[in-house]
């Protein structure tokens, strides 16, 4: 699917990427709306339909990722209650072996990511993630998302990187669309980002299952 030898950044999405997006479908979707219907004593169906709108209404935005704007919006201490199901955060397949490909061939990798800080650092410290890459970056630190293509601006300026050189391998089609505006070459996205889920239906863009499919040769 790449020549290897034209590639010498990979900038990697996080949650559906490298990790199984199962964790936060989980917990937004079944731990947050029946913690919220106990601690403000609702209908947990109730709970969960009015989340479910809340949530949607900030798709796109930085606030969609924030755990300090769901913690105030919903006064509930979100990061708190994500730690009590982190058991349920886990690598996607192959990742490992496919990080460690990237280094051996000396191949610069870059997470880059929409999570929010807290939640970043939950997942490394279940996962330690961040030892098997070279860098790690917070889209919240510049105050923007991936999916705004202003994004990309910013981070070329802490993070150097050529766009023809460079391949970015994300779940979120938009994310994708906002990195092909703004020039990155190598685009790639995953085919079943929650391993719970049906596996995807991709059109605009080059797709895996599994990292082992794009790991280069020893």
């Amino acid at each position: 699917m790449f020549d290897w030898q034209k590639i010498d950044t990979v900038l990697l999405d996080m949650d559906g990427t490298l990790l199984d997006l199962h964790f936060d479908t989980f917990f937004w979707l079944e731990h947050l709306p029946l913690r919220y219907a106990e601690i403000h004593k609702m209908d947990t169906e109730e709970a969960r339909s009015w989340l479910h709108e809340r949530i949607i209404e900030q798709q796109g935005t930085l606030n969609w990722y924030c755990l300090d704007y769901w913690t105030r919006e919903l006064n509930v201490p979100i990061t708190e209650l994500k730690h009590e199901v982190a058991d349920k955060i886990a690598f996607r397949p192959h990742v490992q072996d496919f990080l460690a490909a990237l280094k051996m061939h000396e191949i610069r990798t870059v997470i880059v990511t929409n999570a929010h800080q807290d939640s970043l650092s939950l997942k490394i410290e279940k996962t330690a993630l961040d030892s098997l890459v070279d860098d790690v970056i917070c889209s919240h630190d510049f105050g923007l998302p991936k999916e705004n293509p202003q994004f990309w601006h910013k981070l070329q300026e802490v993070e150097p990187f050529n766009k023809e050189t460079t391949l970015l391998v994300d779940d979120s089609l938009s994310v994708l669309n906002s990195a092909r505006e703004y020039g990155i070459q190598y685009l790639l996205s995953i085919y079943q980002p929650d391993s719970q889920q049906p596996k995807r239906e991709i059109e605009d863009f080059s797709a895996i299952e599994h990292f082992d499919e794009i790991t280069p040769n020893k």
